[in-house]
């Protein structure tokens, strides 16, 4: 008998479309008080949107209104702050891998 293949979630990046699995994308959640903040987890409570790891996903989102949309909120410009030095981070993190 064939072994059972274990279902990997799938999620959408809001940016890029892409479809991948769900560990391999960052979340991004709409908290109760209506604020924005990064899920690394991903098990934080709101209405979610998942951004892929590519740093031009990260920059489009934070000077665009698609993130907006997906969360049904406005963003603050700290919350744009606080994504655009995520991507920095990102960008950091791909240079110190090679």
């Amino acid at each position: 008998m064939a072994a059972r293949r274990k279902h990997v979630p799938q999620r959408t990046c809001v940016i890029c479309r892409q479809v991948r699995p769900k560990r391999e994308l960052i979340r991004l959640v709409r908290t109760p008080d209506a604020g924005v903040q990064i899920d690394p987890g991903g098990k934080m409570p709101g209405r979610g949107a998942y951004l892929c790891q590519n740093p031009a996903c990260w920059e489009k989102a934070a000077r665009t209104r698609i993130l907006d949309k997906a969360l049904r909120t406005t963003l603050t410009d700290e919350e744009r702050g606080m994504i655009a030095s995520y991507r920095a981070q990102l960008i950091l993190s791909d240079d110190s891998d090679e």
